[in-house]
């Protein structure tokens, strides 16, 4: 099993007692805990829920997303109803940024807790240029679920 970094969840090499990115001791603390709990969604029903409110669902759903995915990382970031306001007022150039960014705080996060959850931001990406912003949410929910785990 692949020993991240508690500090800065970078991979520590097989026999490492300190961590080769920022020099942290790893002996016995290879990764960290939530100290708090993410809701697990039932991604059916939040499309569902968006679908028949028109999409009104939909931006409370992108505002969590947001929310727990800067929790889970640990980094400082936009926040959800930030985000979605700059995706406004820029006719939604600032998705694509948004995107992109959950993909990466996502897989920093898979790291840092040792969950399977890889760096996906170039696929949502893609998924969000093309249109497929639902499809983001489901699987950014898929894997924030396994933080609730």
């Amino acid at each position: 099993m692949n020993r991240f970094c508690a500090n800065c969840g970078n991979e520590i090499a097989a026999g490492s007692n300190f961590c080769s990115k920022c020099g942290a001791s790893v002996e016995g603390n290879n990764h960290q805990e939530l100290n708090f709990k993410i809701p697990e969604r039932n991604i059916a029903l939040c499309l569902i829920y968006t679908i028949i409110t028109c999409g009104i669902y939909g931006v409370y759903w992108f505002i969590c997303i947001t929310d727990e995915v800067n929790a889970v990382s640990k980094e400082d970031g936009t926040s959800g109803g930030m985000s979605f306001l700059f995706t406004i007022l820029t006719c939604g150039i600032y998705g694509f940024y948004w995107a992109y960014r959950i993909g990466q705080k996502l897989g920093v996060a898979g790291k840092l807790y040792n969950k399977a959850i890889n760096d996906n931001a170039i696929l949502y990406l893609i998924l969000h240029i093309f249109g497929l912003g639902l499809i983001n949410y489901c699987l950014m929910q898929q894997d924030l679920n396994r933080f609730s785990k």
